[in-house]
């Protein structure tokens, strides 16, 4: 996955392994999870869950992997902000 930021100022880019999903998901605070689940409708609370967003990023990653390239994200603002998202 590609990250590309560029405003006046700077330009930024970067790489990231669509592996390192599953490593960010570990590391996303309680405290976050249970927000999350405060905003999510009731009968779905129980479904917020680390183990439940790993597992979706498990089954997911092969779809990742097939839409190589695919830019997920693209966003050219008023003041020639700029962000793309690139599998």
């Amino acid at each position: 996955m590609k990250i590309k930021i560029r405003t006046e100022k700077i330009r930024f880019s970067i790489a990231v392994p669509t592996s390192m999903a599953a490593w960010a998901a570990k590391k996303i605070p309680q405290s976050a999870i249970d927000a999350m689940r405060k905003k999510t409708a009731e009968p779905y609370r129980q479904l917020v869950t680390r183990e439940n967003f790993r597992f979706l990023l498990n089954a997911c990653s092969e779809e990742l992997k097939a839409n190589k390239g695919l830019e997920a994200v693209h966003v050219e603002a008023a003041d020639g902000t700029f962000v793309s998202v690139i599998l």
